[in-house]
């Protein structure tokens, strides 16, 4: 019987073993500047950590298919070279706007690309699962990751605060803070829960791949590591309060503090495990626990390879990726541009009749908001008419993004009562009256107003997607990405109204705008 036709001879074996390294080193070399910043943030955030074991799992998984890969028709398609070219597109845009999301998706599209145009749709789909584990491996852009924190951290401390109840201690939440009396708790970044729900998301879809059982029970199973995490991790904030108020301080520092963390990780596998029992009995469908999951390898008998030519597709491909590779090499990158400007050490104290006093902040709070400048200062007029100000500037915001007062005053315990976006009759940026977002918050029998708005780069912007958009708009057009937001608050004092208030914050504002211009230049 004649060879199959995707069949070659040994002599043109070599070809293909040259040029497959050759495509991925210029894969590498073309989407680098992405594939190294996901590097370093899997070693910087803890919640990335588990990421270093993703390709080794994905390559395990590649291997556990093949068989299929050994016996799936190859169908090499054009397909596969435009999803090259539109990848390398992306990671361009990505690398102009320094948003690295973009690049490390790309990378992703790519290498998805390059199995098509060498051995067709079939092969990819028998790939699926190992290239969607690699996602995984992917950070949340800054701006999500952001405010998905800030809403955890609140949910931690609320859910933490009724644990630590159950064991009849008195205790106050104010945000994200716990207060046990001769105790503050702070539950920051590190408490949130991020650490546990993005190994554990990973966890969970690997144990969804393989129980085999309906696909229902499986989606179930993955999306329930979301509420697990939540659920342990406040029970962990909980344990925590109840051993501080017992034995002392030293029971939220420390080794202490890192191993009660493995331990509520450990335990939270574990009810997934609990859970993927009970699943397996639920339905018509009920099979003994080996037969529904196990991590089993292939039958270990003979396969037999054919080795196939480099297709035309994937020929071009690995010349689109070459030549592009040589164009980066060549062409210089274009630096990040930041404008001159005068540091906020010299902004005036004493404004049209307002005298400031400035506040220091303390050097965590300065790390943890990576701001490279920034003053806080409280304002009196005459006296009285109280107004705290506060701008945080920044040269560049491509690794970080301003953090948003929406998501920063709930963290402090105050709870907004209104928000929306005004225009300051009176108060002037550029031709337009000034835009803010006013936000009424209240703390117990407190109440403050709160004006705020981005000033980036010539704009006036309220809506913190539209900062995130500007900012990919001027990194790419611009090569510029620094900006500063801007916040003024005032107490709502005594029997005040809040037209009273509305009408001081606005003074302010009317007075010290046209003061910014050499710090915040356009």
């Amino acid at each position: 019987m004649s060879a199959p036709a995707t069949a070659i001879s040994r002599s043109r074996i070599p070809a293909l073993l040259w040029l497959l390294p050759v495509c991925l080193a210029a894969l590498f070399w073309v989407f680098w500047p992405g594939i190294d910043e996901m590097v370093k943030i899997w070693f910087v955030r803890p919640e990335y950590s588990h990421a270093v074991l993703i390709p080794p799992i994905a390559l395990y998984l590649a291997w556990q298919k093949r068989v299929e890969l050994a016996n799936v028709a190859v169908e090499p398609s054009w397909a596969g070279v435009a999803m090259v070219v539109a990848s390398v597109g992306v990671n361009l845009l990505g690398q102009l706007s320094t948003v690295f999301v973009l690049q490390q998706l790309a990378f992703l599209g790519a290498l998805c690309g390059l199995i098509v145009a060498f051995a067709g749709w079939p092969t990819l789909r028998i790939l699926r699962t190992p290239l969607l584990v690699l996602a995984f491996m992917v950070p949340l852009p800054n701006m999500i990751w952001n405010n998905f924190s800030s809403q955890l951290q609140l949910l931690s401390s609320q859910l933490g605060v009724q644990v630590i109840r159950l064991f009849g201690i008195s205790v106050f939440v104010e945000g994200n803070v716990i207060d046990l009396g001769g105790y503050k708790l702070q539950v920051a970044e590190a408490c949130d829960g991020l650490r546990y729900l993005f190994p554990l998301l990973t966890l969970g879809f690997l144990m969804a791949n393989f129980f085999r059982v309906a696909m229902w029970k499986r989606v179930a199973l993955f999306l329930s590591s979301i509420p697990i995490t939540i659920f342990m991790n406040s029970f962990r904030i909980g344990t925590i309060g109840v051993m501080v108020e017992h034995w002392g301080p030293g029971m939220a520092e420390g080794f202490l503090h890192e191993f009660q963390g493995w331990v509520v990780f450990m335990a939270a596998t574990a009810l997934m495990l609990v859970e993927m029992m009970f699943l397996a009995r639920v339905g018509k469908d009920r099979r003994p626990w080996r037969d529904v999951f196990g991590i089993e390898p292939p039958p270990s008998r003979p396969i037999h390879y054919r080795v196939h030519s480099a297709s035309t597709p994937f020929i071009a491909s690995t010349v689109t990726l070459l030549g592009v590779a040589g164009v980066i090499s060549l062409v210089p990158q274009a630096a990040e541009s930041t404008p001159a400007r005068q540091l906020f050490y010299a902004f005036p104290t004493q404004i049209e009749g307002w005298s400031g006093r400035r506040s220091v902040m303390e050097q965590d709070f300065i790390t943890a908001l990576a701001l490279n400048d920034y003053i806080m200062a409280d304002y009196t007029r005459s006296g009285r008419d109280p107004v705290n100000f506060y701008v945080a500037w920044y040269d560049s915001q491509k690794d970080t993004v301003t953090h948003s007062p929406r998501s920063c005053l709930p963290g402090t315990g105050w709870q907004m009562t209104t928000f929306e976006q005004v225009d300051l009759p009176g108060v002037m940026h550029g031709s337009k009256p000034l835009r803010v977002n006013r936000v009424q918050i209240e703390l117990g029998a407190q109440k403050q107003l709160v004006y705020y708005w981005f000033q980036q780069r010539g704009r006036i912007v309220t809506n913190e997607y539209l900062v995130k958009w500007f900012l990919f708009w001027d990194s790419l057009t611009r090569h510029r990405s620094d900006g500063a937001l801007v916040r003024l608050v005032t107490p709502v004092i005594g029997q005040e109204t809040l037209a009273a208030s509305d009408a001081r914050l606005q003074q302010f504002a009317a007075d010290v705008v046209p003061k910014l211009a050499p710090y915040i230049p356009d």
